[in-house]
């Protein structure tokens, strides 16, 4: 006795039995559950967001904090040339593919990157976990500091045409001033939006959407982006590199920018104090407008070692450097 193996198309009524399985399959395979998310497309813009290209996840997950130092765990990259954009996926040999990307704490009253790696496909999710955790100790010592209250947990993020919403537990609008509660709205925001996929955000506590947030009472009765937190968005906002990384030259640097005719100024200083560069940069706009600024900058150090991007605007009154942020790097020769 043979066994035959037909080479003929299935029947219309098979390929369509077929057909009901791998939908079927596949819409139980992306149900949502706690701190997951789904995505769809649509159209939506917000100022103030990420220009550089990239690769944002839509799917949510985890990410470590640890207290790691430059050179070991998930704080610091290395930026030469061609740094990473929003969302950078890399493959580990063997393991499941990891994307870095960037969580927001706060350098004084204002927001300020700080780089994770997240695991695919729960990327979105993995970042605000992240951000939840806290700086770990390197970035304390350099006065990154988070106005999310301790223990604040995450819920679930859904993305849908661009918007993600945000479940977060009850611990969230815990205590605070108008100032902090403030700031831990942009903090998720802006984390969440590093992502191309997501735009803007809409808030839940424990299930329940958010129209007035805190004591405070805060209008939150429709999703909010980057443009929404400008006050607490520094004039110079540098993307990338961020606090631990590791530059090489030529160095690329991206931000935005909001400063008098978009104008300012990125100086880069060795490990033996030197500065070695100093250009004069021009955003897409200013004055008013946030633009965005994209730049490769050469330079010579001395020694390598522990550095720093400054970023800067000259004073159009006086000629006086407005500092408006500062980024702890490891500058090689």
């Amino acid at each position: 006795m043979s066994t035959e193996i037909s080479a003929r198309r299935p029947s219309h009524r098979l390929r369509r039995a077929m057909v009901l399985a791998a939908a079927a399959l596949l819409a139980s395979s992306t149900a949502t559950a706690c701190g997951t998310e789904t995505a769809a497309s649509g159209t939506s813009s917000d100022t103030g967001r990420p220009s550089a290209p990239g690769t944002g996840g839509t799917t949510g997950g985890t990410a470590g904090n640890g207290n790691t130092t430059p050179g070991q765990g998930s704080s610091p990259g290395s930026t030469s040339g061609t740094p990473s954009t929003p969302s950078t996926p890399t493959t580990p040999s063997g393991g499941p593919r990891q994307v870095r990307t960037a969580v927001y704490f706060l350098h004084g009253e204002k927001v300020s990157p700080a780089p994770r790696t997240v695991t695919a496909p729960t990327t979105a999710a993995g970042a605000l976990r992240a951000l939840l955790d806290g700086p770990n100790r390197y970035e304390r010592s350099h006065s990154r500091t988070t106005a999310i209250p301790s223990g604040t947990k995450l819920n679930s993020v859904v993305v849908d045409r661009h918007i993600a919403t945000v479940d977060l537990s009850g611990r969230y609008d815990d205590g605070g001033g108008s100032l902090s509660m403030q700031a831990r709205l942009a903090q998720v925001v802006f984390t969440a939006t590093r992502f191309p996929s997501i735009h803007k955000v809409q808030f839940e506590l424990d299930g329940k959407p958010v129209t007035a947030f805190g004591g405070e009472g805060i209008v939150l009765d429709e999703p909010v982006g980057r443009a929404d937190f400008e006050d607490l968005s520094p004039l110079v906002l540098v993307e990338s590199p961020m606090i631990g990384d590791t530059i090489r030259t030529p160095v690329r640097v991206w931000g935005t920018a909001n400063t008098f005719e978009a104008t300012l100024r990125l100086k880069i200083t060795d490990a033996a104090g030197r500065t070695v560069a100093n250009p004069y940069v021009t955003a897409t706009s200013g004055t008013g407008t946030r633009g965005t600024f994209d730049v490769t900058i050469p330079y010579k150090a001395t020694r390598s070692g522990a550095g720093l991007l400054t970023a800067y605007w000259d004073s159009p009154e006086d000629g006086r450097a407005v500092i408006e942020d500062t980024v702890p790097l490891t500058v090689k020769r």
